[in-house]
């Protein structure tokens, strides 16, 4: 097999093997970002924005694979290491996709925890505190007005 029809093979398979992992992470991505933006509109365009650059980082390391020269001796061998090469790298730049899903979700729900905590101790400090009592002024003597007695006066009576 000559170097150019090895080479398009590679490229070939790693394309639709990226395509297809792709996809996969578009569809699998779609429940946690819903999760996250509850607005359809976002989470769809979101999600296809990260899908652009899973692809983009994704075919850019296989170009750059593909050139690289495994001489192994026999064409077949050879693309088989370079099969295995183009998986390992798609199975990490899914991972590491899933990872940033799973991590923008985690940091949505940790927000959303921390609101409703905040809510809560709101709603339980609001009507425990009484409005302190104010003491009445010193008058302009300096001296301090009588304290309240604890027998009522004529007045009170």
């Amino acid at each position: 097999m000559t170097d150019t029809v090895e080479y398009l093979l590679i490229l070939a398979i790693s394309v639709a093997l990226t395509i297809a992992v792709g996809r996969l992470l578009l569809l699998a991505g779609n429940p946690f970002l819903q999760e996250v933006f509850r607005d359809q509109k976002v989470t769809r365009s979101v999600n296809r924005l990260l899908n652009v650059l899973f692809y983009l980082v994704t075919l850019g390391v296989l170009a750059i694979i593909s050139g690289i020269d495994f001489d192994l001796g026999d064409s077949v061998q050879t693309i088989v290491v370079k099969i295995g090469v183009v998986l390992l790298v798609l199975g990490i730049a899914y991972g590491i996709s899933m990872l940033v899903l799973i991590r923008i979700r985690e940091r949505r729900r940790a927000s959303q925890i921390s609101e409703k905590v905040d809510e809560m101790l709101a709603a339980r400090s609001a009507p425990a505190r009484p409005a302190p009592q104010q003491m009445p002024a010193p008058d302009q003597s300096g001296t301090e007005p009588p304290a309240p007695s604890a027998r009522p006066t004529q007045t009170q009576r």
